[in-house]
């Protein structure tokens, strides 16, 4: 029986010329890619090293950390059953299942990963992938694809090409396409005279990367830019313009990481602009906070921006979403639950607008009413449609979620030593 609430936000929605129940099926569509690492604070189970030097810091002490394969994926199962829809898991190589051996980088296969593969299968999931380019002895300088060490390049080459392989192998078993997803930590900290040689050793090593031909129904690659990092505040080899005109000239998927851009730019402009030229998008949903912090994402403009742009310009069948944050201050299976809600809820009130009406108000230049829409509909009681969505696919409404994360946290997370 549908709520009395919902039925008369129903009928409002009505009167704008909107079905709020197309959107709700609409919704219950998309996928987002829920980030390992967010579970065990970038840690990984290889024990090879550090975030040191790799532009990346997980701060925060909050007790109940993963330390194990199975501790991850029962932290997991507990977000999965407070976030409506169904969705994916976006792994990090480092987060293989190593079984004690040591396997290094260049060495991994889908052996390492075929654990992850079954229990996937079993959640109904699919899965996207990440060759991991930091916390490593070959990544201590902070150059990995763009080394001036040949051999060192070759070994983090390999890694990349062995990355591709499990993502494939990973969609072909699990008949969901993964993406796998290329960003390095390459950069300078201070003051840089060549800027030129390290880029054309990045395209080089990309070129190695990619020349295996794998079927796009298995696998899709990305590559991931950034503004700057710590240790590279100078100089990003990786930068959005090298590997926009990368993604373009080699038809890639173009990764667009809402932390990783000047604080007074924004993703909303560019989704419109490069898809104009890249076959499509990875959106790595974050929220930085002067600088790439990877806060946990918020129901805020700037998220609600974007989703608005997919929606307004008919991306979503051509965007990836998945989150990208780690903060370790907070429960994590919370940060985990609370991003991915909000951004499921930014989702919904965007496909909630009457598109095709403020199009028609643009185009026949009557800009009044198209702000006095868009104005009107802020208030609309979108609330209600999204706690719709949550009785639909059986997640707790509202922060009812809350009592769960803090029963799972007393029966499990607290007997977790530090």
């Amino acid at each position: 029986m549908q709520d009395h609430a919902y039925r008369l936000a129903r009928e409002a929605y009505a009167e704008w010329g909107v079905d709020t129940e197309a959107a709700l099926a609409r919704l219950a569509r998309i996928p987002l890619s829920l980030h390992c690492w967010q579970g065990d604070d970038v840690g990984g189970f290889e024990n090879s090293g550090d975030l040191a030097g790799s532009g990346l810091a997980a701060t925060g002490n909050y007790p109940g950390k993963a330390r194990t394969i199975p501790e991850l994926r029962s932290d997991l199962d507990q977000a999965f059953k407070l976030i409506p829809g169904q969705h994916r898991l976006n792994l990090h190589a480092c987060y293989g299942d190593f079984e004690g051996r040591k396997v290094d980088r260049d060495e991994i296969t889908v052996a390492q990963f075929q654990s992850w593969i079954a229990w996937a299968k079993a959640q109904g999931l699919g899965l996207d992938f990440n060759p991991t380019y930091f916390a490593h002895p070959k990544a201590a300088s902070g150059f990995t694809l763009a080394h001036p060490d040949k051999g060192i390049r070759e070994f983090w080459i390999r890694h990349g090409i062995a990355c591709r392989r499990i993502g494939a192998e990973m969609g072909r078993q699990l008949g969901s396409t993964t993406i796998t997803n290329v960003w390095i930590p390459d950069g300078m900290k201070d003051v840089t005279v060549d800027r030129r040689a390290p880029r054309a050793r990045l395209e080089e090593s990309l070129d190695a990367i990619f020349a295996e031909a794998i079927d796009p129904r298995h696998h899709l690659d990305a590559v991931e830019s950034k503004l700057f990092g710590i240790g590279s505040e100078s100089y990003v080899v990786g930068s959005h313009e090298f590997y926009l005109g990368y993604a373009v000239r080699h038809r890639k998927l173009l990764c667009l990481d809402a932390g990783h851009f000047h604080p007074t730019e924004t993703l909303t402009d560019k989704i419109s602009a490069v898809l104009q030229f890249v076959p499509g998008l990875l959106l790595h949903v974050s929220r930085g906070l002067r600088w790439d912090s990877d806060h946990v994402v918020i129901f805020d403009d700037h998220l609600r921006n974007l989703m608005e742009e997919l929606v307004r310009g008919e991306y979503l069948d051509r965007t990836y979403i998945g989150l990208d944050y780690f903060d370790a201050s907070i429960n994590r299976i919370a940060a985990w639950t609370i991003g991915a809600r909000n951004t499921l809820r930014a989702l919904l009130q965007a496909l909630l607008e009457p598109t095709a009406k403020l199009r028609e108000l643009e185009f026949a230049g009557d800009c009044t009413a198209r702000l006095t829409w868009l104005e009107e509909l802020k208030t609309l009681p979108s609330g209600a449609v999204w706690d719709e969505h949550c009785r639909q696919q059986d997640v707790p409404v509202g922060r009812r979620w809350l009592a769960e994360v803090k029963a799972y946290e007393d029966r499990i997370l607290s007997r977790r030593s530090s």
